[in-house]
């Protein structure tokens, strides 16, 4: 069973309690930034268009409270307004709401969107220098590519991830989460928190940008690194690394397990736990460098040996070693296991009905709350908005 969900309560004043993020943003990379904003206190408006709202609502089954579970993976802790971008009146109210209460603004909507409607770095700074400005796109602010659009898979083929990932010889593989999605996002939290910081003392806002097409790259840097230095097309090592031999998963007498021998001290503990201390010695693995070239040799010999007992065998031969390995775990297995249940990391919903992942921090012993659902779409326009259109109608 999964471990019960906990929230372990923060200070009330959250680090960003005060500033306010507009996100003009769909499906993961915007959303997911400004989740971490909204989990870290911040006030986060959602813009969604009229109809369906965000993609993710659809993207399911599981659905929960009338929408698919990753709407409320990626959407919680936010309001939602609807704005109509083409309706002059309803984007004009978006624009001054903008103008008077937004810290900053992320947006990935498509290549000329913003600029089309008035709602770009360029017009809203111009109103407002103060305001800080994300823009998070496919493949970055110039270039051949800088109007296309993208998606997650696209950029781990695009970039080079799936040429990396999987086995030699066999399909390439995607990374079974949206990594290049989600770390986008996380670097548009980065730039807006160091821009945030920066006004302290300027006063000033600032346009930000980064894209799915550079974090892709920048996934890539222990890849492309030995790329640039060698001129040699890296290949596919399955579980294990180019450059650290043993370093994979070895399958056992009832599953799998990865060791993690990343230094010569650890290759000679792990020799010693399989009952041969005397490659330690052996010129062919004594160095790391050796390991690399004879990895042919070598990987099966491991192999053999680990097939013979279980995991849990293993495992505790070299945790009492001190070699670094674990068990690949399922869902279930990583969501049940008592390490997950004391760090809390799953948490409560205010209603119980939906326990969501919470973020990989804590400030002085506290994670921060999951205070409230995903809205519902255009839940928040009327309390947000209605102002700024009667302020509009009234001129």
């Amino acid at each position: 069973m999964p471990p019960k969900a906990t929230s372990r309560p923060v200070d009330k004043s959250a680090p960003l309690a005060g500033v306010t993020i507009v996100e003009l943003g769909h499906s993961v990379a915007a959303p997911f930034a400004g989740l971490i904003f909204a989990e870290l206190g911040a006030n986060v408006v959602k813009v969604e268009m009229p109809g369906r709202g965000d993609h993710t609502r659809d993207w399911g089954p599981p659905y929960r409270q009338g929408s698919a579970v990753l709407y409320q993976v990626y959407n919680r802790d936010k309001q939602s307004i609807v704005v109509d971008l083409a309706d002059p009146a309803q984007c004009d109210a978006l624009k001054r709401y903008i103008v008077q209460s937004a810290d900053a603004v992320i947006q990935n909507l498509r290549p000329g969107v913003t600029e089309k409607y008035g709602v770009d770095a360029a017009t809203l700074r111009g109103e407002k220098p103060s305001l800080i400005y994300c823009n998070l796109t496919a493949f970055g602010p110039s270039g051949p590519l800088k109007q296309r659009p993208g998606y997650d898979p696209l950029m781990q083929a695009f970039g080079g991830v799936m040429s990396v990932t999987g086995e030699e010889g066999r399909a390439p593989v995607r990374v079974g989460t949206s990594i290049i999605d989600m770390g986008a996002g996380m670097w548009s939290v980065i730039g807006i928190l160091a821009a945030l910081f920066a006004r302290q003392s300027s006063g000033q806002g600032g346009s930000i940008d980064t894209s799915l097409y550079e974090t892709a790259i920048s996934w890539m840097s222990p890849v492309f690194g030995p790329y640039l230095a060698t001129g040699e097309t890296p290949k596919r090592w399955g579980s294990g690394a180019a450059q650290i031999v043993p370093y994979e998963a070895f399958q056992s007498a009832d599953g799998y397990l990865m060791i993690a021998a990343g230094s010569d001290g650890l290759f000679r503990r792990l020799a010693a736990v399989l009952g041969a201390a005397e490659w330690a010695d052996d010129e062919r693995f004594a160095t790391n460098g050796a390991r690399v070239v004879n990895r042919a040799i070598l990987i099966p010999l491991v192999a053999k040996i680990i097939r013979e007992k279980t995991s849990a065998f293993w495992a505790e031969k070299l945790n009492a070693a001190q070699v670094p390995n674990a068990p690949i775990q399922t869902a279930d297995q990583v969501m049940s296991h008592p390490q997950t249940e004391a760090l809390g990391i799953v948490q409560s919903g205010p209603d119980d009905d939906c326990p969501l992942i919470g973020l990989p921090v804590t400030f002085d012993g506290g994670r921060p709350q999951f205070r409230r659902k995903a809205p519902q779409l255009g839940e928040h326009t009327e309390s947000i908005l209605s102002s700024f259109v009667k302020e509009r109608t009234e001129r």
